[in-house]
């Protein structure tokens, strides 16, 4: 497993220190001022005693007027530098990088946070949990320019408080996404219409942030391969804005969705589809990507790195069963970790709550690694709604996103 613990230095000089790569989870750890808890805090020092290379925040929002769900942390300047510098100073610590992953929900803020949402375009929610949103309200220009400026601002602030670096959310259907796709922005403006139009926010925040935290500061990118929609953002359209982003000096590239070890996870083919995308990428651009989904075996996560199919195992679930991985591969101790499928006993049930479970599960087990208690090991879901619902309250039942 030598390849696997070789440091890689990004195109700007910041060295990571192996291949090892903690991607986002909604940790929903923040305290009602959106502040860092010190729970969060022992979280992150967990993580980083563990050996991962490079910890990413999960969603940092850079407006405390448009969240994604309860316990997010807000970064503005009514922000307590104080507690974000503690953050930082714990996840920097055994020479780990840690990112701060920042992101806008636009429309996918639920009901219980937001009244009337924003997005590129009124383009209402639609699917299974489409109750949860109610119809966003589309931005003008000026407040798009306004949005602009407050990513540039968290990454400032970030960088203030001693993070590593910054990385810009466009995946997952939230704002920057929203933006990318067609189906989402049906705007006729500079922001919308031609590709080049559609990803003009997202230039326009990378350009702003590097202007501001000078090049030293490496500053991420995290992306769909696509929506997986007939109308949506798609494949061609995803390589093409990787493109630009490198050229305009991205210092990484994460890329989201499909199923790396087993395609069949994922249904339709995606998996597949996605293994070849990831190599496409390689192939076409100098910035060193992460590749996230489903590397859960040590040879899986080994062969991947010496195929040279990605530059960085993005490790998220995993990472919350088993908190020191790379430490207990570095040792010989791990071979494999098994993601529980949890289930109230009741399929028409476990259908209606199932994306719930998953989420108040391991949000479950991030709070029990903060407090120094060990993980549970379980198929029965109904310890995680108690404990979301103990947490949050009956909004628990609501669908916070439109999926993970």
């Amino acid at each position: 497993m030598t390849t696997i613990f070789t440091p890689l230095t990004l195109k700007n000089g910041t060295t990571i220190k192996n291949r090892f790569a903690k991607a986002a989870l909604s940790e929903t750890l923040g305290n009602k001022n959106y502040q860092p808890t010190k729970e969060l805090i022992s979280l992150y020092q967990k993580w980083a005693q563990g050996g991962t290379g490079l910890l990413i925040t999960g969603n940092v929002m850079v407006d405390r007027n448009a969240r994604g769900e309860y316990g997010n942390i807000v970064v503005d300047h009514q922000q307590d530098l104080n507690l974000l510098k503690k953050w930082a100073l714990t996840g920097t610590t055994n020479d780990t990088k840690i990112f701060m992953q920042l992101n806008h929900p636009g429309k996918q803020s639920p009901k219980t946070i937001s009244k009337e949402p924003v997005a590129p375009s009124a383009v209402p929610m639609t699917g299974s949990n489409g109750f949860a949103f109610n119809t966003p309200r589309a931005l003008s220009i000026e407040e798009i320019k306004q949005i602009i400026n407050k990513f540039i601002e968290a990454a400032a602030i970030a960088q203030q408080a001693g993070f590593s670096g910054v990385e810009i959310h466009a995946a997952h259907g939230y704002l920057l996404n929203q933006f990318l796709s067609p189906h989402d922005n049906q705007r006729n403006d500079e922001y919308g219409g031609t590709l080049e139009n559609r990803m003009r926010i997202l230039t326009e925040i990378y350009t702003g942030i590097r202007e501001k935290v000078g090049r030293d500061f490496p500053i991420a990118l995290k992306i769909n391969s696509s929506d997986f929609r007939s109308d949506g953002f798609s494949e061609e359209d995803s390589l093409q804005v990787i493109q630009k982003m490198d050229q305009l000096g991205i210092d990484l590239i994460e890329i989201s969705g499909g199923n790396y070890e087993n395609p069949k996870m994922q249904g339709i083919g995606k998996g597949a589809f996605f293994i070849d995308y990831a190599q496409k990428v390689k192939q076409t651009i100098s910035t060193p990507i992460i590749v996230i989904g489903g590397f859960n075996t040590a040879t899986g996560m080994e062969n991947a790195i010496q195929n040279n199919e990605t530059d960085f195992i993005g490790l998220a679930r995993p990472l919350v069963m088993v908190p020191d991985l790379p430490n207990q591969l570095k040792w010989g101790n791990f071979t494999s970790v098994k993601l529980h499928h949890l289930t109230t006993g009741s399929k028409k049930l476990d259908k209606k709550v199932g994306s719930l479970i998953g989420l108040s599960f391991y949000q479950q087990q991030m709070l029990r690694i903060a407090e120094g208690k060990a993980i549970q090991h379980t198929t029965n879901a109904w310890g995680a709604l108690l404990f979301s619902l103990k947490h949050q309250g009956l909004s628990a039942l609501m669908p916070q996103r439109d999926k993970e």
